[in-house]
């Protein structure tokens, strides 16, 4: 893709790979969903975005380290933080989607004078109820095995949170999401153990991310997609989407056309992008 660059550094004594996007300062760090990885905002990059990105994968996704261990919260704020300090990056614009934007309210809330603005994408306090079997086909995936690339590619395209609603920017995705086994079939770069580790540890702060959120005081946006994305409902509808914006002291609201995933891409993409540059500009009106 014109205009990014495949990259990696050492940080937090693992070896981690991020994608850089071309573009004025600031520099906004995005961190994707818990089972994605750093190509999953092709589409945004795809929109003629006008800001640098450093689109990180995360411990145990992409081409980054697959440490056995470390897949707490904790773990991966310690890697960003460690990649920041690496660059030399002193305050971040910090965003992610889903499972990465929870990661940058953890962050942030841990350590508030390393964060300048917060970009939320799709990720709240409380999700829907049944947020757990609604991914499922997505986790599962990352146990089973493909003859070839096409195969793989025409599996994602037939589940039900694509619909009818594929881009080609999907398929730089879902092409880091896969490597050739020993046996010559397809696997999915990611350990479903890790990302098992990833859930549960959501799940054990439990209660205190409602603190996190509400102890937040930095300039943010919450960019929520409410197509449906399984069981006929949206992963956060909006209403737990309010909720969270009503817990932060400074946080504005955005519905994004598309559902969890396919608002990354396409309109979706085109209105995130704008929606992140006009946080960024604010300090120019």
């Amino acid at each position: 893709m014109i205009g990014v660059q495949s990259q990696f550094i050492k940080a937090n004594g693992i070896k981690i790979h991020y994608l850089e996007y071309k573009g004025k300062e600031p520099t906004v760090i995005l961190l994707h969903g818990l089972t994605a990885n750093a190509w999953s905002f092709a589409g945004i990059f795809n929109t003629g975005f006008k800001h640098r990105v450093l689109a990180i994968d995360l411990r145990g996704r992409g081409e980054s380290e697959k440490p056995d261990t470390g897949y707490t919260m904790k773990d991966h704020a310690n890697d960003i933080i460690g990649l920041m300090d690496a660059l030399n990056i002193k305050k971040a614009i910090l965003g992610g989607h889903s499972y990465g934007a929870l990661l940058s309210i953890y962050i942030a809330y841990h350590f508030p004078n390393r964060v300048d603005k917060i970009i939320l994408i799709d990720a709240a306090a409380r999700m829907h109820p049944d947020t757990r079997e609604m991914i499922g086909p997505s986790v599962a995936r990352l146990s089973l095995t493909w003859p070839d690339f096409e195969t793989y590619l025409n599996s994602i395209r037939s589940a039900e949170y694509i619909g009818d609603q594929w881009h080609s920017d999907m398929e730089l995705y879902y092409k880091a999401d896969v490597t050739l086994a020993e046996n010559g079939t397809l696997v999915t770069k990611s350990n479903s153990d890790h990302i098992q580790a990833a859930v549960q540890d959501i799940y054990e702060i439990g209660a205190k991310w409602l603190d996190y959120i509400s102890g937040l005081e930095h300039e943010s946006i919450l960019l929520n997609g409410t197509g449906i994305y399984a069981l006929g409902a949206p992963i956060l509808p909006q209403e737990l989407a309010m909720e969270t914006v009503n817990l932060m002291k400074n946080c504005v609201y955005e519905n994004i056309p598309g559902n969890h995933l396919t608002m990354l891409y396409g309109d979706g993409a085109f209105k995130i992008a704008k929606s992140i540059e006009r946080l960024l500009d604010d300090d120019k009106n």
